[in-house]
Order: structure tokens, then C-alpha cells, then sequence
């Protein structure tokens, strides 16, 4: 079966009603209360003079941590105030079809001046993330990841919580961005920024209890660095990874084992802060030469005594085991291509150029059609993915609307923890089993945006 593409007139048409205008709205969701979220061109500091060319939901901030609520109905307009084209994808969250954000597979890009409204509720709670499926490359090199938490029904009593929204800028001395990708790059491990940043800053200071349990939420939303955390000066326990109570544990960041998060990737930890006034905890990744502080948590106040083993609990989502007594097997494989054209993109950016492939063939772009899709599921069913890399390079495959977990590598143990993002190393190959529980088209590509915007891309289909 091939990809039913979606132009201007059947967006308009059967789908058109998403947008905001004559058609009216949909889907109408009265009880949610609609936030809003307007794409623009923006300038900050993050050397020593503002930074132009930036893009952001605000003029001159960093784009703001999104809330929703588990379980209750959210809607957001999003508003392009750009000259390019944008569409918005809420990472991680499974979400209707129709509500994914992206271009031509779900909806047609939102022109300039333009509003689409998004809405669903949100069967998981947990730390995500948010970013353009449209000029994907160009709008988040330039800024525009931003956090996205749906709090549990219930609300936890922690003492306080850290976002920190982890990512790269490709700027010079000057502050003036640079080549946002290379061909060089692309063809390898991505493209590095120059200046490291959490929150937008190179070192992103918050202060919170002396003696208190923080819950600290961390994305990893860069285009290409996969970060190895490192926490110093507290105590503290992996609570959550991508999204979900953890089902095997992770070790605490440290030197010996630190954290790794891929483009995509989330983590949750409660930390311990000391119990002495003005005790520091920072937040580092490994790096080239040494380890890089990216954050730090300053106690301030009275102590307030608390204990790890009084950290409250996080409740599992509900994500449906998937039956594994003969599950269908399905292998991908992930590798450069023959082919070196470019992909037809139509409004949506292109690099210029191809050098992956999944199944050995390159996506065709995000406008091309019948394009077919990598496998076919039918709702329910219980799958197992079998993820091969063939190349040299590290590749985080991201599917959008479902979740799944890794069942074994020929490399590593991994935990089989919920996840949408999977980190598949050199020559590795992963197995990951899931229930294909959400209708529709779903994008499947690297999270390295240079490999997805030069190949490693496509879609899967579940039907029913």
C-alpha cells in the first residue's frame, strides 16, 4: 500500500477542518481549554550579544514547557508567524492520527500567517517534547524544541522540579549562526553545534530546597549530540525514561555509568539535594577533553529533611504487553544508500541530497507520492521489530503514535523499558516488541535530522 500524500485541496477538503478559518474547527473538544503556540522568528543571548535568525514561540525567550493533564483533553492552536512552512509534532505522545504533525502523511504544512489547531487527550503522563515535522532541519538547528509534561491524574509531592530542554546552537564567536548542516556531517554522525546549552543557556542555575527531593526532567532535543549525564553532589534514582515509569532499573548518572540520551530522549530523576545551604549540584555530559556542566541545582533555605525512600511513586501508563508466544517478526535495516538524488520535500525543506536508507532504499521525500509504507500492521496485533544497522554510525529510531521495548541486542543488555526512541549503536541489531494499537500512518525514521532529512526515513501502517 502506498502513502496517500496530502495536498492543499484535500487538506482543505477532508482534513481541512483542523484548521482554523470558515470551515470552522475540529475536532471541536469543548471542555479542553486551548493554549497556543505561535511560531516567529526570535533573538536571544546565548554568547555575549543576541543571537538573530532565531526561531521560537516567543520573540525573545526560549519556547516555553507545555503542560497538559493525563487523561484530560487538550487543544492548541498553532499559529505560523514564519515565512516558511511548519508543522508540529508532539514526540512521544500517542496521539490520534490526524493530531501528529506531519507533513503531507497527516496534515498539509501550515503556510505563514496560518493556524492549525491540535487536539487530543493524553493517555500517558510523563516528560515528552515538541518540534517542527516541516523545515524540520532549519526551524529546530535555529531553536524551536521545546519540553512538553503531562502531569499524572493524581498529582506527586515532590519539593520541586528542573526541566532542562538539552541542546546545541551552531554559532561563532560573534553569535552569528553558522552552516546549520554539512554534507560531510550528514553522511556521518550529524552535524555538532558549537555552543552546548540547557534551557538556552550555557550553564542553567535553579535554585530549590536545601535538604529536598527534585524532580528533574531531562530532554535531549538537539539535532544530532547524544549526551552522556553525569550527575555531582547528590543522591538520587532514575525514576523514568522516554516518557514512562521505569519496568528495570537504571544506574544513578555518574562517571562509571553515565546516562545516555539520544536525540529524542528523555529521563527523569528525583534527586537528594545535600542538606547544607549552598551546596551545588551539577548536572554534567561527557565531552572531548572532559566532562561539560551543562546546569546546576543550588539548595537555599532550611532543610527540609526529606528522604529518597520517600520520593513518591510513579504509577505505570497503560501501554498493552504485547503477546509474545508467536509474534510476527519484521526486520528493518538502517544504512547508506545507492542512490544520491535528492528527496522531493515540496514545501518542507530538502538538504539537496541521500546518503540513507531503511530496506536499502531512501525516503523518496516528504511530498513525494505512493510512496509505499515499510510493512502494513492490522490494530492489535503483536509485533516484533527487528532493527539492524548496517553502518558505521549511531542512529536513535524514533516511531511516532505507539510505544514499544527492547527485548535483546547482539551488542549490549539493554532494559526493557517503555520507550519511543531507540539508540541503535554501530552494527548493532535490536529487537523491540510492542502492540500495534494505534490506527494510522506513523512516520519511522533516525532522530539524527541530517539522516532522516538525507534517507532514513518512511512510515508504517496499522489498519482496523
Amino acid at each position: 500500500m502506498s502513502q496517500m500524500t496530502i495536498s492543499r485541496r484535500g487538506f482543505m477538503g477532508a482534513m481541512g477542518a483542523g484548521a482554523i478559518g470558515a470551515a470552522g474547527l475540529w475536532p471541536r473538544q469543548a471542555s479542553a481549554q486551548v493554549q497556543s503556540l505561535t511560531i516567529q522568528p526570535a533573538s536571544y543571548v546565548v554568547l555575549d550579544q543576541p543571537t538573530q535568525a532565531m526561531v521560537s514561540a516567543y520573540a525573545d525567550a526560549p519556547p516555553p514547557v507545555i503542560r497538559m493533564a493525563q487523561g484530560q483533553p487538550f487543544a492548541i492552536d498553532v499559529t505560523n508567524a514564519t515565512p516558511d512552512y511548519t508543522a508540529m509534532h508532539w514526540h512521544g505522545l500517542r496521539v490520534p492520527n490526524a493530531m501528529d504533525g506531519v507533513p503531507y502523511l497527516t496534515q498539509f504544512p501550515i503556510a505563514q500567517d496560518e493556524t492549525f489547531r491540535y487536539a487530543f487527550t493524553p493517555t500517558d503522563a510523563g516528560t515528552y517534547w515538541y518540534h517542527p515535522h516541516c523545515m524540520t532541519m532549519d526551524q529546530m538547528a535555529r531553536g524551536m524544541t521545546g519540553v512538553l509534561i503531562v502531569d499524572e491524574a493524581d498529582p506527586l509531592d515532590f519539593d520541586a522540579e528542573v526541566v532542562l530542554n538539552l541542546r546545541d546552537f551552531r554559532l561563532n564567536s560573534a553569535g552569528e549562526f553558522i552552516d546549520l548542516w554539512t554534507p560531510r556531517g550528514a553522511a556521518r554522525s550529524g552535524t555538532f553545534g558549537t555552543v552546548m546549552t540547557a534551557n538556552w543557556s550555557q550553564l542553567d542555575r535553579h535554585d530549590v530546597p536545601t535538604g529536598g527531593l527534585v524532580r528533574l526532567r531531562l530532554a535531549a532535543t538537539d539535532t544530532t549530540r547524544i549526551y552522556k549525564l553525569i550527575l555531582e553532589g547528590a543522591a538520587g534514582e532514575v525514576i523514568a525514561m522516554d516518557g514512562h515509569p521505569l519496568r528495570e532499573g537504571v544506574p544513578f548518572p555518574s562517571v562509571e555509568t553515565p546516562l545516555v540520551l539520544s536525540p529524542g530522549q528523555r529521563a527523569e530523576i528525583v534527586v537528594k539535594m545535600p542538606a547544607v545551604e549552598g551546596a551545588l549540584v551539577t548536572v554534567l555530559t561527557d565531552a572531548p577533553g572532559a566532562p561539560r556542566a551543562l546546569a546546576q541545582l543550588r539548595s537555599v533555605g532550611a532543610p527540609l529533611g526529606r528522604v529518597l525512600a520517600a520520593a513518591p511513586q510513579l504509577l505505570p501508563n497503560p501501554v498493552t504487553e504485547p503477546d509474545l508466544t508467536a509474534p510476527r517478526v519484521e526486520e528493518f535495516v538502517f544504512g547508506w544508500t545507492p542512490e544520491g538524488g535528492p528527496p522531493v520535500d515540496g514545501l518542507c525543506g530538502s538538504l539537496g541530497y541521500s546518503f540513507w536508507s531503511i530496506n536499502r532504499t531512501p525516503w523518496q521525500g516528504d511530498a513525494a507520492e505512493n510512496t509505499p509504507a515499510l510493512a502494513t500492521f492490522q490494530k492489535g496485533e503483536s509485533v516484533v521489530l527487528r532493527l539492524r544497522n548496517e553502518s558505521p554510525n549511531d542512529h536513535p529510531i524514533h516511531l511516532h503514535g505507539m510505544t514499544f521495548r527492547p527485548i535483546s541486542s547482539n551488542k549490549r543488555y539493554l532494559p526493557s523499558n517503555w520507550t519511543d526512541t531507540a539508540l541503535l549503536l554501530r552494527d548493532e541489531t535490536i529487537e523491540i516488541a510492542m502492540v500495534m494499537d494505534n490506527p494510522g500512518d506513523w512516520a519511522f525514521h533516525c532522530h539524527v535530522i541530517e539522516h532522516q532529512k538525507t534517507g532514513l526515513a518512511g512510515f508504517i501502517r496499522v489498519v482496523g
